[in-house]
């Protein structure tokens, strides 16, 4: 075949255009006059969710079924990316049995806060433990001669208003927290695709803005693939491709494709930048024109089973063991409560974009039985409903508990609880939940409680409870991985991926913008410097054994670490060493300390290991927001080594010598925090003084004028408005009462609030044209003669 170059000279400026549009809900146009085939992509980060009929991004329509994996909060626990890999692989597979060419995701951005709907999408709260997961999630799936899509770029942190919301962020937080993840992945796996999120970024939208995407995406990290919109993310579809984003998604219109002739006749577009955008298309069609995977149905069937137990796999390494007095691992001679709606209806994964049709599901109440092989050594109740119908069940529940000797809870967070679509109001469980901890608290001194939920949760009764484990949303095959735990044939190896605060400290913002004050300090580099009360800290996970480490040395011309653990127990087990750097503090605004490098590792009971990392120079960077440039401060660091952020026993002293980049960063404007405590979180704002956050600077972003960006239910005060929002309701109701996912529900209920006159256009699949919307405008804007010319008109 020959060159996308050669290819692109033989196209007309029409089909050029028609590359920059999708073709389809879910195909990105191709060349047919040449033979090259459209490509098609699907949702799914944690799994292939192709749909079998119908159009949306919400996974509101069945879809095809696929392997369900743990989604990427457990992925985060499990600090081991060869597994990642190896699940990766697993997921391009699945992708060619299914004739996908590219799958959307991995998502990378920072869990900024723990309220956020969707971090159970989401890695880590640290942008080094996210990079590391998702380079090798990327390298497995692309092993497959699969494509990837990186999203959602960038600072995409919450779903509250997320079609329109301005974060407004500084320099140092940006490219030292979220789009560090973006830059590692990047320049290690080169996606084929990287996907513009919704939002504005310091007042441009993300997929028409310069800076992001010209200066830092491509000039800045040297990428050459192609970039394209989330679904229905396009502002300016001829902004957007002049600043750099190639695909609008999702097609089916020809509106767009018009607009960029148009563009092109009125020399606002140069066709040598729509030849950029149109090359970029050709070479990602012509990768994927000879991937289709010929299996026959035995061997497809043979493919799911299998990673069926990779999912095992998978959620036995990222489940976590909070809290232990002994009770666990527990024995199959020991009668037990098993009590909670999870155990007989778990809750394996999240709602939205990602929900997954699974091939099997496995029951916590089910693999219990099959394990004791006794099934009068168990007891189940669910426990209390939500509307509290049957609180005449505390006698039941009182009765079970007194005539067991361990009591298992199996509670969390429901699906009207986390979603793509809405942000968490609150860090605690639900009522009957917590009503059902209550309950059996008062009967029984050996409780096990374990965690479904997709973010972390608050635990004011932990103090009273004898073990807990997280299981997050750990899959398909996550219950059996559970039980194996509950009684010890697994070994618990997962550590947090973020942090479990008692209380939330990062806000969502007004209705056009969020600030983020906290700057740098993210996560567990808040609570180091910030103080606050915790659940448990960044890194925390405890086994079944005990480990420690001896010794450690840094050799700083070789840039390696060398430590040596050792397995002090009776148990076999896998554990993970953390390194945190420790930087001065005189000279710069600074995290306490920083994840910098892990290893997992497996150590038989009595062994030890001598184990090398590398820490590389670039660990000790911080970014000169004046000069544009990464430089390394001298002075005296020190490296933290341990099992937690928290829990470190050996520390290292590395010195850095003064140099001109050194130099230059020392002299940055900013205040010292020595011995400073900050009670709450507006207080950080002041401290870290950033210039950018001046009021002046948000004018721009604060205007109330109504247009086509404007949530319609923010235009309910005008007649067209309050008519319009009454349609969609009525739509939004229709499309939830199908629903038997109460996640799902609450997600399109939440949805329609959101809905812009842009959304509404794009998302139509051609039935509302563009002119609709701006005809829709005028009238809302009491120009009513002049709205419905714009809507009659047939150009």
């Amino acid at each position: 075949m020959e060159t996308a170059e050669k290819l692109l000279q033989s196209l007309t400026i029409e089909e050029k255009a028609r590359l920059c549009v999708g073709r389809s809900f879910w195909e990105i146009e191709g060349v047919t006059r040449l033979g090259i085939k459209p490509i098609k992509v699907s949702d799914g980060p944690h799994g292939l969710r192709k749909q079998i009929d119908g159009n949306d991004h919400l996974g509101i329509q069945s879809s095809q079924p696929a392997t369900c994996f743990p989604t990427a909060s457990l992925l985060g626990a499990t600090w081991n990316p060869s597994l990642i890999y190896e699940m990766g692989v697993a997921l391009g597979r699945e992708c060619l049995d299914q004739d996908v060419q590219i799958l959307l995701g991995p998502g990378i951005n920072m869990k900024r806060s723990p309220l956020c709907g969707r971090n159970f999408e989401y890695f880590s709260e640290d942008p080094h433990l996210t990079s590391e997961l998702a380079i090798a999630l990327c390298q497995g799936i692309q092993s497959q001669n699969v494509g990837i899509s990186l999203k959602h770029y960038a600072v995409n942190n919450q779903e509250t208003r997320r079609m329109i919301i301005n974060a407004v962020v500084d320099d140092r937080a940006l490219r030292e927290i979220y789009l560090k993840a973006f830059e590692n992945v990047i320049k290690a796996v080169e996606p084929e695709t990287v996907m513009c999120s919704y939002n504005r970024l310091n007042g441009s939208y993300c997929s028409e803005n310069n800076w992001l995407l010209n200066e830092v995406l491509r000039r800045d990290w040297g990428y050459k693939g192609t970039l394209i919109t989330d679904w229905g993310a396009t502002n300016d579809r001829v902004l957007g491709l002049i600043n750099g984003q190639d695909i609008e998604m999702p097609g089916a219109t020809d509106e767009s494709y018009r607009l960029i002739l148009q563009a092109i006749d009125n020399k606002y577009l140069e066709v040598e930048r729509l030849d950029q955008a149109a090359l970029r298309v050709l070479k990602l069609l012509m990768k994927f024109q000879e991937n289709h995977l010929i299996q026959s149905k035995s061997s497809s069937v043979d493919m799911y089973k299998t990673h069926h137990r990779l999912a095992k796999e998978v959620a036995a390494e990222g489940i976590v063991l909070l809290k232990n007095n002994g009770i666990l691992p527990l024995s199959k001679k020991q009668r037990v409560a098993v009590l909670g709606e999870f155990a007989e209806h778990p809750r394996y994964q999240g709602s939205g974009s990602s929900l997954i049709v699974p091939t099997e599901l496995d029951q916590v109440l089910e693999c219990i039985i099959r394990k004791v092989e006794q099934s009068d050594f168990i007891k189940h109740h669910i426990g209390f409903k939500s509307d509290f119908s049957n609180l005449n069940a505390c006698d039941k529940i009182k009765e079970i508990c007194m005539s067991s000797d361990v009591v298992c809870l199996f509670v969390g967070l429901t699906e009207a609880y986390e979603s793509e679509g809405f942000d968490r109001e609150t860090l605690s469980l639900p009522a009957h939940h917590l009503k059902l901890i209550e309950e059996v608290k008062k009967y029984s001194s050996n409780v096990v409680v374990c965690l479904s939920n997709g973010a972390p949760v608050s635990m004011p009764w932990k103090e009273e409870i004898a073990a807990i484990l997280e299981g997050y949303l750990c899959g398909q095959a996550g219950a059996a991985a559970l039980v194996d735990i509950l009684y010890g044939d697994i070994n618990p190896s997962g550590k947090l991926a973020e942090t479990f605060p008692e209380e939330n400290s990062v806000g969502f913002g007004d209705e056009k913008n969020v600030i983020y004050k906290e700057s740098i300090y993210v996560g567990y580099r808040f609570y180091d410097r910030f103080k606050g009360s915790l659940e448990f800290p960044f890194g925390h996970g405890l086994s079944y054994t005990t480990f420690d480490i001896y010794e450690a040395q840094y050799e700083e011309k070789e840039e390696k670490l060398s430590v040596t653990v050792g397995n002090l127990g009776h148990t076999d087990g896998k554990t993970v060493i953390q390194v945190y750097l420790e930087a001065p503090l005189e000279r710069t605004h600074r995290a306490k300390k920083t994840l910098i490098a892990f290893k997992k590792v497996y150590l038989r009971h009595g062994e030890k290991l001598l184990i090398v990392m590398t820490i590389p120079k670039e660990a000790f960077q911080i970014f000169d927001p004046e000069l544009q440039e990464w430089y390394i401060p001298s002075g005296e660091y020190r490296l933290h080594i341990g099992f937690s952020s928290v829990d470190l026993p050996i520390n290292l002293p590395v010195k850095v010598k003064e140099t001109e980049e050194g130099y230059k960063i020392s002299i940055m404007r900013e205040t010292p925090l020595d011995n400073l405590y900050v009670s709450n979180y507006n207080d950080c704002f002041t401290i870290t003084e950033q210039a950018f956050l001046k009021a002046s600077q948000l004018e721009k972003y604060t205007s109330n004028k109504i247009d086509l960006n404007t949530p319609i239910y923010d235009m309910t005060h005008t007649k067209v408005g309050w008519l319009l929002m009454k349609l969609v309701n009525l739509i939004t109701w229709q499309q939830s009462r199908k629903q038997s996912n109460e996640g799902m529900k609450k997600m399109i209920i939440s949805v329609r609030k959101e809905i812009t006159l842009r959304n509404l256009t794009m998302m139509s699949n051609g039935f509302l044209k563009n002119r609709i919307g701006y005809g829709l405008l005028e009238m809302i804007q009491g120009n009513y003669y002049k709205g419905l010319k714009i809507i009659i008109r047939k150009k």
